[in-house]
């Protein structure tokens, strides 16, 4: 039986991940690294995952490159690509992390540095009981919700016009939590961004001009950065 994880922290050898936002699409998963420590070289079969560093810097590890993402960056990881994150922060490292589709047994270590190469994800063993602290995002009720990770504020709420596009700053960052927008090809509706991407606003304000529609009761997590 696979647990459920909306009540948990997930203890983990380099820090703690837990549920942040979930639909049947989506699972947004808020990861603490410690300094020098690592997740496993592993890779997303069938997943997709869009992720941001809120509170200090990572190094992504590929097979054969790195990549070094400090605060305010994001990247997009495309299913079967094997990545690991390390903190290389004194006080450790924050990272929001959104998968599509939900589904946590998605997951094949190439290596480890805590000898789990061969292991799933974490049974009940390692789920310890979620406190306050935690946060936990609801479906907003009237205007944008806040919310804090460290020092990051951001807000999730939903989004009906394209004057929400307009208005962004380049260097802000949206990820879509749900619904996205989309054009008619062929008489149908498909959506050009989904559930799970995670855009700056530069990208976002160009494609908005081309998009026709917004998916009815799409929702959005905004960082907003007007440096």
């Amino acid at each position: 039986m696979v647990p459920s994880y909306k009540d948990c922290v997930v203890e983990k050898p380099w820090g703690y991940e837990y549920l942040v936002f979930e639909t049947e699409e989506v699972a947004l998963w808020l990861l603490y690294i410690k300094k020098n420590e690592a997740t496993s070289l592993h890779c997303h079969p069938n997943k997709t995952t869009g992720l941001i560093v809120v509170e200090g810097s990572v190094e992504i590890t590929f097979v054969n490159d790195k990549r070094v993402l400090n605060h305010f960056d994001k990247a997009m990881i495309r299913r079967g690509l094997f990545h690991s994150t390390k903190s290389l922060s004194e006080l450790g490292s924050y990272v929001l992390e959104i998968e599509t589709p939900n589904d946590k047994a998605d997951l094949v270590r190439l290596n480890d540095l805590y000898g789990r190469s061969n292991t799933g994800y974490e049974k009940n063993k390692s789920l310890s009981e979620r406190g306050k602290e935690e946060i936990w995002i609801s479906e907003p009720q009237g205007g944008p919700q806040i919310y804090q990770i460290g020092n990051q504020v951001f807000n999730v709420q939903h989004v009906n016009n394209f004057e929400f596009f307009e208005k962004l700053h380049d260097q802000d960052i949206v990820m879509f939590l749900r619904g996205g927008l989309g054009k008619t090809v062929d008489e149908r509706r498909l959506l050009a961004t989904m559930p799970g991407d995670v855009l700056k606003g530069n990208i976002l304000k160009i494609l908005s001009l081309e998009m026709e529609f917004i998916e009815k009761n799409s929702l959005v997590a905004l960082f907003e950065n007007n440096k």
